[in-house]
Order: structure tokens, then sequence, then C-alpha cells
């Protein structure tokens, strides 16, 4: 992108912040952000100069190979305005398994100390599945109270294959260990609250920023997420999809799942992939279905295990007993697919 463009956008993004948002974020993504670092220290600088009335943060994901001593004091110097995330799978064996040996070109301390809340991106791969504890409890044990999730589906996954099913839930029976014993950690793969299933509190709106949270490609042309782009799709598809309302939330809602899935309120989807697969915005990419359920009946697990040894954490009595009733329900529901896998 170049800085005339990004300026241009920049302006675009301000002129246009909706009424009811308190705030924007701008975030980079690549490829490897921090390539272009002159870049973004230009349109970070073009921003601040800028009278806005909004408060705003700047982000990027960065893998940390290219983090220069420059680069370091520059972020120091901006750290509450520009926040960076590092994309960390594990320990050194695993990180330079899937990330071609880069895991000592890392200055991990400088993530930690420079943004202590920030959480850590971890992708899953064939290799690292069987790993996924140790490198889970490596990650905090550098520092990284949070883990921004472990993303199942960007690997040559097949769900269907009971294989992977029972390295996963080797897997998920330690980390629920873990996290039970551990609780100053969070991992967004274990956060999800379960009573909403039961008070029918049910959330038809869409689960992400599709739409309102548009992105820009290089060129400068705008999309309604990062994922509906030339990167993923042929332009005949996006013009088809550039016709759709993408701000009408009953556009988004999966009639057969609200009607027959129990965890629909809790359960998430990537909008994109499922026209993707289904050239459909909402009709779900059900070969995920397998997955969130066996993760949700652990989650369901630990959240027993929670309440019975410190019901006080439920303050709210009504939270608490739809809370046991969904952790009941879910285990009737889905318990049975997984037995001969494993005895929870």
């Amino acid at each position: 992108m170049s800085k005339a463009t990004a300026r241009d956008v920049i302006d675009w993004i301000f002129d246009n912040v909706p009424r009811d948002r308190e705030g924007v974020k701008i975030e980079f993504i690549g490829g490897e952000p921090l390539l272009e670092f002159e870049l973004i220290k230009d349109i970070f600088t073009y921003t601040n100069n800028k009278n806005i009335k909004y408060p705003f943060l700047f982000f990027a994901t960065t893998n940390g190979t290219v983090l220069t001593d420059e680069m370091k004091a520059w972020f120091l110097e901006h750290k509450d305005s520009f926040w960076l995330g590092l994309s960390l799978d594990g320990t050194r064996v695993t990180h330079n398994y899937n990330r071609s040996n880069s895991f000592d070109n890392i200055d991990v301390d400088f993530f930690c100390t420079t943004w202590p809340e920030q959480s850590v991106k971890m992708t899953l791969s064939e290799y690292s599945l069987e790993h996924l504890s140790d490198d889970v409890k490596f990650t905090h044990s550098l520092g990284f109270n949070h883990i921004g999730g472990c993303n199942l589906f960007e690997g040559n996954f097949n769900w269907n294959n009971d294989v992977y099913i029972q390295k996963l839930i080797m897997q998920l029976k330690e980390l629920s260990v873990f996290y039970i014993n551990n609780e100053t950690y969070t991992n967004q793969l274990f956060d999800k609250t379960l009573d909403i299933c039961e008070s029918k509190q049910t959330q038809l709106h869409k689960r992400c920023g599709i739409g309102t949270e548009p992105f820009f490609d290089f060129d400068g042309k705008m999309y309604p997420c990062a994922f509906v782009t030339p990167m993923t799709f042929q332009d005949k598809e996006l013009e088809l999809m550039s016709k759709f309302n993408f701000n009408n939330d009953e556009n988004y809602i999966d009639e057969d799942c609200v009607q027959n899935c129990y965890i629909y309120p809790i359960c998430s989807t990537c909008y994109g992939a499922n026209y993707m697969i289904n050239k459909s915005f909402n009709q779900r990419d059900k070969s995920r279905c397998r997955i969130y359920k066996l993760i949700i009946l652990f989650i369901a697990d630990m959240q027993s295990k929670k309440i019975i040894n410190n019901p006080e954490l439920f303050n709210d009595k009504n939270v608490l007993f739809y809370t046991i009733e969904a952790i009941k329900k879910i285990k009737n529901l889905y318990l049975g697919e997984y037995e001969s896998f494993y005895n929870f």
C-alpha cells in the first residue's frame, strides 16, 4: 500500500465512524506487517496529527522475527496507542516445526513486558496437535497470561477422522485440568458462557465484524472483511457478494441451527468460510460441529468442577442455575457421541 492510499483510507475511516462507536481500532495484517514498518509509522503519525474526536488504537499481529532494536524503541514510546500481538505456536520444537526454525529470532520478553495484557495467537498443525497441551503450558510459562485461542481450522484436518478426535481429546483432558488448577490463566478456546444456552437469551446477531469493520486491500479498495477479498475469492464471486446486505443481522441466521442446536448461541462461525463452502453466508459449515461439541463438553466439565470447588464465583444465582442446567443438557445431548473415545 502506498502512503497516499493509506492516508486516504485513514481519512475514510474517521469520516465514517458510526455514531454508536466509542472508539476505533486500526489493525494491520500481512504476511508480516512489520516488513512495512516505515509505512506503519507514517500512517500512525498522520493519524495522530489529525484532529480526531474518537479514541483509537493501532494493532498488528507479528511473528516477531523482524523486530529490530529501532522498532522496539519506537513501539515502547507508543505502547499505549499501538499494540503488537505475537504469533507463537508453543515450545521451541513445535514453533520451529510450524514456522521455519524461527523461535530463537523472537524477543519473547519484549512482548510480555510491553503489553502484558495482550494474548498470544496459536495456530495448530497436524504435528502440533498431539503436543497442544505442552505448547499451551509452555507459552503461559513464558509470561503470557492469555492465549487468544488455538486456530483449529487452518491445518489440513479432516475432523471426521477419528484419529484426530482421539488426539485432541487427550490434549483437552490435560488442558482442562491445567486451567482448573491455574485460574489466573485464560484461553479463548474455553471462553464460553454456557448459561445463555439455557436462559434462552439467544443471540441471533452475527458473531463478527463482517460488513461493519471494513477491510482495505493494498490498492485501497474496501471489502466487508479480511476473508472476503481477492486473497480468497475470484472476482465473479466478489461481485455477487457485493450485492449482499452485510448490515442485516437476520441474513446470517442459520434457521436449522437455531431450531435444532442447543449450543447455537455460543457457537462461533466464519461467514466467509460458510460462503466458500456453501455459497451462503447463513448456511453454516457443519463439518465444524463435531469439534465445537467436543470443546463445549470439556468446557461444561471444567465449569462443573469450578462450581463444585467454589460456587461463590457465580454472584448471580440465576446465572449459576442456568449454567448448571446447561451443563446437564450438554452432557446429555453430546456425551454419547464421544464415549467410545474417552470416559468423561
